[in-house]
C-alpha cells in the first residue's frame, strides 16, 4: 500500500523564487469532495502526463494514496465526467531540500493570491529543515486541501454565509 506523509505551511514571502530548479502547471478536479472513504483525483500535468490518484483518510499527516498514470485525454475526459466542473489550476515550484524537496503551489483563477508549500516526508517523525519563507503550519486546516479549494475558492473565504 503506498502512503503519503506531508506537511503543509503557508508561504510568507518570495524568497523561495530563487530556489526554484523545475516548475509545472497542473489541473486537477475530483470525483467528489473528500469523504468518508476519501479522495478520487484527477490530475494532468503540463498537458503531457496525467494521473488517478485515489487517496485515503487522514491520520495526523499520513494517508493511504495510490497513484496510476493514464492516457492524457483519458484523464481529460473524466474531469469532464466526473469532477463536476470544479477545478483546481495552479503552478508547482520544485525547490531541493536536501534529500527531500518542497513542492511550492501558486495557485491560479479563483484561488489565485493563495501560495502553500508542501513537504513529503519519510515518516511521521522525520526531520526537515524549515526555510525562512515558510509561515504559519496549516497540516491539518482542510480549508487548504486542492479537494476542499476546488469547491471553495480561496478568493470566496469570507464571503460564505
Amino acid at each position: 500500500m503506498g502512503c503519503e506523509i506531508e506537511r503543509k505551511f503557508l508561504v510568507r514571502d518570495d524568497a523561495w523564487k530563487s530556489l526554484v530548479v523545475e516548475k509545472h502547471h497542473l489541473i486537477q478536479g475530483y470525483a467528489a469532495p473528500a469523504g468518508k472513504i476519501g479522495t478520487i483525483r484527477f490530475r494532468v500535468i503540463d498537458d503531457t502526463h496525467a494521473f488517478l490518484t485515489l487517496k485515503g483518510i487522514a491520520h495526523g499527516i499520513a494517508r493511504s494514496e495510490f497513484e496510476y498514470e493514464l492516457p492524457v485525454n483519458d484523464v481529460l475526459e473524466m474531469l469532464q465526467i466526473f469532477g463536476n466542473g470544479a477545478r483546481v489550476e495552479k503552478i508547482r515550484h520544485i525547490v531541493p531540500a536536501g534529500d527531500l524537496r518542497w513542492e511550492i503551489d501558486e495557485f491560479l483563477g479563483e484561488n489565485a493570491g493563495l501560495v502553500v508549500a508542501e513537504i513529503e516526508l519519510p515518516g511521521e517523525d522525520a526531520p526537515f529543515d524549515r526555510p525562512t519563507w515558510l509561515g504559519k503550519e496549516v497540516s491539518g486546516d482542510k480549508r487548504f486541501g486542492n479537494g476542499y479549494l476546488s469547491q471553495m475558492p480561496f478568493q470566496r473565504w469570507g464571503r460564505e454565509k
